[in-house]
């Protein structure tokens, strides 16, 4: 497919990429403008099915694209090796030996997208200075064509993506052509040439007569769709080794009745190569061939792809991300215009995810009871049997009226069974009549028992988490008392490793009219131990604290307590006294992050609050108490080391540039202040540590009327 004079640069910029940087093959992904995607416009060196599992992909996938745009550097696997350790889920969909680059295309206004590239195997283990630059070049030129010719509506081609193909090294006249013909029919054996999406576009009477099929039926043929002893997949993987490897590639093949043949193929950027000659020896039995009606094998890209979205599977935690991959992967990698995903619960289906289906149809089927004889999902999950309808009519003739509540004219429904358990259903369909290929029903099939697996450890993974965050919930204030005088802003956010539940906690608890006291802590552990020791703590804090004991003495009961409690986890926490009319704090810690002052002028300071032992170690620890000034329009804010810890960052640096950024902060309310303190937090989707931040303000009072 080809775009218009003016999609033409984004074209040519992709072969001039491929020219500068001297890959091999590249392509180029695009963001898309209206959700987190990034989507493969245009490819040049090898054949679009080879790249169909990653036509879309999504922002936040671990495959190299989208890391590359997300970190906005360039990502680098020198072998197969460092694929398979840095990309599992891209390495077992092409297990060939190449290198890759993937860098972001930026301009002046954003991400534009990514540029793909891969070299030959054998490539150095580092891009030398001079690719780097022309990497970061190809970027450049690509980021202005894009800016010249957007694609149409704003968004890349629904169709696929472009292929196109660099020119001929030279180009021969009729008389030169002719006499290559003839140069070839001269050479012992057979010659073909093959385009790069493996069809056959040259053959020459040798190796007509070795194939033993007509030149008419394999021109414009695959080998292995045309000649039956060619269907074992290891045929068409040979082929895809050869084109994403360049480097020669060599296998024999027996051809019935008795005929061993021996092929080497000769890859480069617009195909392949092929000399065919008899094989110099016999190389033993071989399995006997389908007969007729028995199902082909599965094509060697059917497998890598299979397997693609099977390591894709293994990586959804919960049920949205199962939802999310149907609808972004296996949608398109079989080319279906609707998905409707359903949770068997309670004897009745409900649906968790759809695209593509009208808002009735939805609304139709939802809560359908296991038992129901007018649904396809029920009828797949009573027989355990996957049903293909290839055609409109094929579908009313089972269920009248559902081709036109739905609108779909062809569906898969895929039942999902575990162990003999219904978990639910999974339907493909088209807007289209579609036959269904044997292939493609075994691929199918296999694929709802890996959905089957993923959803069920994901609904798992859900029901985990919803109990974490009720018990947090449930351990945490549900609100903070308000108190005159005083503006406060609470937050919490958990680890995203492991449960959604923590030791970090708070708490604000009125004294009397004028005093306060505020409580920031941290309970080792993410788990409900942690959870459950925290809630002692908190408990402990309340009672002493409104029992009327100063702040040291406030921790010293706490860590008796919690001493003797024995849990074998260590608390940290600072413990705050807030007199509001005399605009003082007193303050003691037990092992916390020291507190951070904003005066009024926005000066800011670290507090020197010595840091006492942490709670539940030794029985007999005392906590030194430090008073400080708290005037009205100063912030005073306590926090957990999840809010400051990074890896490889020394702490009181973390520390520092917490207290920089509460300076640099404009003036504004505590619970914009928390927000914008967390914004850094929050998008760090490997937080490991849970946060708890508390900003406490005291509040100018009003003047007496005259």
């Amino acid at each position: 497919m080809s775009g218009g004079a003016e999609s033409g640069a984004v074209e040519r910029a992709l072969l001039g990429a491929v020219r500068e940087t001297g890959a091999s093959a590249a392509g180029l992904y695009v963001l898309a403008p209206d959700e987190p995607v990034l989507q493969l416009t245009v490819m040049s060196g090898v054949p679009a099915p080879l790249l169909a599992p990653w036509k879309r992909v999504a922002l936040a996938a671990p495959i190299p694209v989208a890391v590359a745009t997300r970190r906005q550097c360039v990502v680098w696997a020198a072998d197969h090796q460092q694929l398979a350790r840095d990309f599992p889920r891209t390495a077992v969909a092409v297990p060939y030996d190449f290198s890759l680059a993937a860098a972001p295309i930026t301009d002046g206004t954003g991400s534009k997208g990514a540029l793909l590239l891969l070299w030959p195997a054998g490539h150095p283990s580092q891009l030398s200075d001079e690719e780097h630059k022309a990497v970061e070049g190809a970027c450049r030129h690509l980021a202005e064509a894009l800016a010249q010719s957007p694609p149409p509506d704003g968004r890349a081609t629904t169709e696929g993506p472009r292929v196109v193909t660099p020119t001929p090294a030279r180009t021969a006249g009729p008389e030169e052509a002719r006499a290559a013909v003839d140069y070839l029919e001269r050479l012992p054996g057979g010659c073909c040439a093959l385009d790069l999406d493996g069809r056959i576009t040259l053959v020459t009477t040798g190796a007509v007569e070795l194939l033993g099929e007509t030149a008419d039926r394999l021109l414009g043929s695959r080998p292995w769709d045309v000649l039956p002893w060619l269907h074992d997949p290891v045929f068409e993987d040979r082929y895809r080794a050869a084109v994403l490897s360049r480097h020669p590639v060599s296998f024999t093949a027996f051809r019935p009745p008795d005929r061993w043949l021996y092929f080497r193929l000769f890859p480069d950027a617009r195909g392949l190569s092929a000399r065919i000659s008899p094989a110099g020896k016999d190389h033993g039995a071989v399995a006997p061939r389908p007969t007729e009606g028995e199902a082909l094998p599965v094509r060697a890209g059917q497998i890598y792809h299979v397997l693609h979205l099977a390591a894709a599977l293994t990586e959804a935690v919960g049920t949205r991300d199962v939802v999310d991959l149907i609808a972004d992967q296996i949608m398109p990698a079989f080319g279906a215009q609707g998905m409707l995903m359903y949770a068997a619960e309670g004897g009745r289906l409900r649906t968790i995810g759809h695209r593509g289906y009208p808002a009735e149809a939805i609304a139709h089927f939802e809560g359908v009871a296991l038992s129901a004889a007018d649904s396809p999902a029920v009828h797949a999950l009573a027989t355990g049997q996957p049903s293909f309808y290839s055609t409109p009519e094929e579908i009313e003739r089972h269920y009248p009226g559902l081709p036109q509540l739905t609108g779909k004219a062809a569906r898969a429904v895929l039942p999902l069974i575990v162990s003999g358990r219904p978990v639910g259903c999974c339907i493909l369909a088209y807007t289209r009549p579609r036959p269904f290929s044997p292939e493609e029903r075994q691929v199918l099939t296999s694929l709802a028992g890996l959905i089957a697996q993923a959803l069920d450890r994901a609904r798992l993974y859900d029901t985990k988490q919803q109990l974490a965050h009720d018990l947090q919930a449930g351990l945490l204030p549900h609100s903070l008392p308000s108190v005159p005088g005083l503006a406060v802003a609470a937050r919490y956010l958990p680890s995203a490793r492991g449960m959604d539940i923590g030791g970090d906690f708070y708490d604000l608890i009125r004294l009397d009219e004028n005093s306060v006291a505020a409580v920031i802590g941290d309970v080792q552990g993410h788990n409900a131990r942690a959870a459950a020791l925290m809630g002692q703590a908190r408990t402990a804090v309340h009672a002493h604290a409104t029992a009327g004991a100063a702040p040291g003495e406030v921790l010293a009961r706490t860590n008796r307590l919690l001493t003797d409690l024995d849990p074998d986890l260590f608390t940290s926490c600072l413990y705050a006294h807030i007199n509001l009319r005399a605009g003082r704090a007193c303050l003691a810690s037990a092992g916390h992050p020291p507190p951070i002052l904003r005066r009024p002028d926005r000066s800011t300071t670290v507090l020197d609050v010595p840091p006492g032992l942490l709670l539940g170690i030794d029985p007999r620890a005392r906590y030194e108490a430090t008073e400080i000034a708290l005037p009205p329009e100063s912030v005073l804010a306590l926090y957990t080391d999840g809010l400051i810890e990074t890896p490889g960052v020394d702490l009181e640096r973390s520390v520092a540039d917490l207290a920089r950024r509460l300076n640099d902060a404009p003036p504004q309310s505590p619970d914009q202040l928390a927000d914008a303190l967390l914004k850094t937090r929050l998008a760090d989707t490997d937080r490991q540590d849970d946060v708890a931040l508390m900003l406490l303000a005291p509040e100018p009072t009003d003047p007496p009327h005259s």
